[in-house]
């Protein structure tokens, strides 16, 4: 079993910045891929940021130049630090794990307002 845990949310102003945290642990023999998506009120959840296990990155189109994923194999954590945010990016963000099974995080919130 693989345990998902994610941290950075917040409140940020518009144009401000948080950079977000997700650790997986557990019975991993190899991470395939680790990545971010989020669900905003009513919405589906989506696909924010991707990173496979060979550096491959992908972005959807809303954050490209704005967010940037990264990761410490390590430590297994990913981290999406994100830039010049909008109150459109205001959602949960969950991190999904690729392993031998896939596994989700709890989500944590991210709010941008004034």
């Amino acid at each position: 079993q693989v345990h998902v845990v994610e941290s950075g949310g917040g409140l940020v102003q518009p144009g401000g910045s948080l950079r977000l945290s997700c650790t997986a642990s557990g019975s991993i023999v190899s991470i395939n891929g680790m990545g971010w998506y989020r669900q905003a009120p009513g919405k589906q959840r989506k696909l924010v940021a991707w990173l496979t296990s060979e550096g491959t990155t992908t972005y959807t189109d809303s954050v490209k130049g704005r967010f940037s994923i990264s990761r410490n194999n390590a430590k297994n954590t990913v981290y999406l630090q994100m830039d010049n945010l909008e109150p459109e990016d205001t959602a949960v963000y969950y991190c999904r794990v690729v392993t031998a099974t896939i596994s989700w995080g709890q989500g944590t919130q991210v709010t941008v307002s004034s």
